[in-house]
């Protein structure tokens, strides 16, 4: 089965949706080629949906459910892949342990 989440991820001045599969990446990949969205906006477990997509995707067959089911979908169906964690760089010599990147926390 495939779900899409309502829009409410803003970025480059559109709402975007979740798109993703309890049954396989394979079926995603095939669903999305379908809807004509590109491989590109595959991010590690799901599609980046522009808002524009949803109601085709929900025609299709994409079962619309709220954002926190997306995640749990996914975790039921081992096909969960997190954001890897950062792993903070060892500390030069020299190094008071203040960093001087402009790395925003999050």
């Amino acid at each position: 089965m495939l779900y899409v989440d309502p829009p409410s991820v803003p970025s480059r001045g559109r709402l975007w949706s979740h798109l993703v599969s309890d049954v396989s990446y394979a079926e995603l990949h095939a669903f999305a080629e379908a809807l004509g969205v590109p491989r590109r906006g595959f991010d590690r477990d799901h599609y980046d949906l522009p808002a524009e997509r949803v109601p085709v995707a929900v025609w299709l067959g994409a079962r619309l459910v709220p954002s926190r089911e997306i995640v749990r979908l996914l975790r039921a169906a081992d096909l969960r892949r997190p954001k890897p964690r950062a792993v903070p760089a060892p500390a030069g010599p020299g190094d008071a342990g203040v960093s001087s990147g402009s790395r925003v926390p999050g």
